[in-house]
């Protein structure tokens, strides 16, 4: 099973299922070799010093040690975790398990982890919106982007899209949102924020009220930072025509109905973020073999898979008569339903 373990206050054990469940599909998507998992503890990693979320992840990782492994649940890195927290779990492991680097992707590259891993989640975003915008006869350049996110995922998106000739006119994180009609420097913004730790204040664009980032004018959102973002409240006043969701589950059921009668095309989150997990799986398959790949193989395969994937979403749409969400979700568990089947497990 594959799957993130998140370090936020708002983690309860039914988000853990629900996310579990969403991973079991996202990764049958992916078509990768693995069931969904989930796992968090509830705390505020801001608050925490590295030496408590060290004591925090070690103690976390002896309690659930027999339950992680190779070829049982391979963890990563999720809200408020990174490659330093899996180095930690990996190191604590290996004092119960002997050396098992396959036990934990999302790893430093020093320890074993994928070059191409951090950007992975926000590469396999560009190249869904490529595959969805050709689809449409359109490519990135010249699009424009609002990005609700700033964190991993939302900054590479942001920087892939800005290298494509792709125009970001906003962007919102956590300190604020800032936009600017004429497209954000991102290289500047990237400087900014490692300057101040946030999007506000960057001298190239005003500042916008951080509300009203999902509604900005635009042809492609993406969201890319909590769930539930846009809902009945705000899905009506939304004018980009392509969203993104490159968070888990950032629209509610009411707002999909909402936007699927305006004819705006959603790219569901278990094939549009599935970048992350399939970039796991390199990963992985690397720790096993004992032999690492360049950057280049890594994004290559990391196309080969994304492009392939949304094929299989479309063909599903075709079939059935339906939007991506469904495509994808049908597809997912048609999978995962045809492999219990021939495995016996049928009722």
């Amino acid at each position: 099973m594959k799957g993130g373990i998140r370090y936020h206050p708002e983690v309860d054990p039914d988000e853990v299922n629900a996310l579990a469940q969403l991973m079991t599909w996202k990764t049958a998507v992916a078509n990768i070799p693995y069931g969904g998992a989930k796992g968090g503890i509830g705390c505020s990693p801001s608050d925490l010093s590295i030496s408590e979320l060290e004591r925090l992840t070690r103690v976390f990782t002896q309690k659930i040690h027999d339950l992680i492994g190779i070829h049982t649940d391979v963890p990563a890195p999720d809200m408020g975790t990174n490659p330093q927290t899996m180095a930690w779990i990996l190191d604590e492991y290996s004092k119960f398990h002997g050396y098992s680097p396959a036990v934990v992707t999302g790893k430093p590259v020093d320890l074993g982890g994928s070059l191409g891993r951090d950007a992975a989640t926000g590469r396999g975003a560009l190249f869904a919106t490529e595959a969805l915008l050709n689809e449409h006869g359109k490519s990135v350049a010249g699009q424009r982007f609002v990005i609700q996110g700033f964190g991993n995922v939302g900054s590479w998106a942001a920087k892939l899209i800005h290298e494509q000739g792709g125009k970001v006119v906003a962007v919102s994180d956590i300190t604020g949102a800032i936009k600017n009609e004429k497209g954000i420097d991102i290289e500047s913004l990237f400087k900014h924020v490692k300057e101040t730790r946030g999007v506000k204040g960057f001298h190239d664009a005003h500042p916008i009220d951080a509300n009203s980032i999902l509604v900005e004018d635009c042809d492609v959102l993406i969201p890319a930072a909590l769930g539930g973002v846009i809902n009945k409240d705000n899905a009506n006043e939304i004018k980009a025509k392509y969203i993104i969701e490159a968070a888990n589950h950032p629209t509610d059921p009411e707002a999909d109905e909402i936007l699927s009668k305006k004819g705006v095309t959603i790219l569901p989150d278990i094939y549009a973020n599935s970048g992350g997990v399939t970039v796991s799986y390199f990963e992985w398959v690397q720790n096993i073999q004992g032999f690492m790949w360049d950057e280049k193989k890594v994004n290559d395969e990391l196309k080969t898979y994304m492009t392939r994937g949304f094929k299989d979403v479309k063909e599903m749409c075709k079939t059935h008569n339906c939007d991506l969400r469904m495509g994808a979700f049908t597809l997912g568990v048609n999978r995962v339903a045809r492999a219990t089947v021939l495995r016996g497990w049928e009722a």
